[in-house]
């Protein structure tokens, strides 16, 4: 019985008008029906829980305490009502899953321009590529931004930024990095799985230079937040510590004078990529947020 709210707000109504006559009236069933109702809650509680009087109705010591289960009740229906309506009217939170960098600085930079053109606040889960787009196939999330194209048959991807992967150290290096500067120098690589480090060695071959497998390697990550801080915290005094990110990951760094760019004969590129599901192509929401994006290149 305690699941069927009918009854409960039968009892409810019933309190509040005081009378099971005006509750019928109110509810637009017959008092007959009324009375039913209110006979299964009895029989149900074992106790009864109004006593009739010709002024009205008032409850016995066991309707008040079933009186405060049932508005427990009636909030937690009525809050459960409002998030419904919020999904019809789409007024979730809108969730992106994205690349450490695309997270952690491009995106931050349009989140609240987002919460306007979509009138909805907006979450982000920072992670890998690879692990973003495997939340949007679970929907788990509604858009990725990711740094790997996937090309797949569900889902769509479409072009956003263009990305440049930069030589930093906390010492200032020459222009443009030879041979010899690469070897000499200790490094803080990205690790062996990672898509950079990939983009990295191919930018490398391209230069005639030697590749990862052949520099002086103090650590590996994965994390950009790490390796700058590696970098950043390495002696200025020793042989220059040096590794490899984003140009988005660097900017605030090197405009403070913390951080001090280089570069290989051929530039270390990638693309953004906005993906969603090919089945949510006609979402206005999706659109929405998409096209506005694309409007930010």
């Amino acid at each position: 019985m305690i699941r069927d709210f009918t009854k409960i707000n039968t009892f409810l109504t019933i309190v509040r008008m005081r009378s099971f006559s005006l509750a019928s009236q109110k509810l637009g069933i017959s008092q007959p029906a009324v009375t039913q109702q209110i006979k299964l809650v009895e029989e149900y509680l074992e106790q009864e829980v109004f006593v009739r009087k010709r002024n009205g109705t008032k409850l016995t010591k066991a309707g008040k305490a079933f009186l405060n289960i049932c508005e427990k009740i009636e909030k937690t229906v009525l809050k459960a009502e409002r998030e419904v309506v919020n999904v019809i009217n789409k007024k979730t939170i809108f969730d992106f899953g994205t690349s450490y960098v695309a997270g952690n600085y491009i995106l931050p930079n349009y989140l609240n321009a987002i919460k306007d053109a979509i009138k909805n606040d907006v979450n982000i889960e920072v992670s890998t590529s690879a692990v973003a787009i495997e939340k949007l196939r679970d929907k788990d999330i509604d858009i990725a931004l990711v740094d790997v194209l996937i090309d797949t048959k569900d889902i769509i991807n479409k072009k956003w930024m263009n990305d440049e992967i930069l030589i930093f150290s906390n010492q200032k290096l020459p222009s443009k990095l030879d041979a010899n500067n690469i070897l000499s120098y200790k490094w803080v690589c990205r690790d062996k799985n990672s898509n950079t480090r990939q983009i990295f060695k191919e930018a490398l071959e391209q230069s005639d230079l030697p590749d990862c497998e052949h520099f002086n390697i103090i650590n590996e990550s994965s994390s950009p937040t790490s390796i700058i801080n590696t970098v950043l915290k390495s002696n200025k005094n020793e042989t220059p510590t040096v590794s490899i990110v984003s140009k988005y990951a660097l900017e605030d760094y090197v405009k403070n004078g913390l951080l001090f760019t280089s570069a290989i004969k051929t530039k270390i590129q990638r693309k953004f990529y906005i993906s969603y599901l090919k089945e949510r192509a006609g979402d206005p929401f999706i659109q929405l947020v998409a096209d506005y994006l694309l409007n930010k290149k």
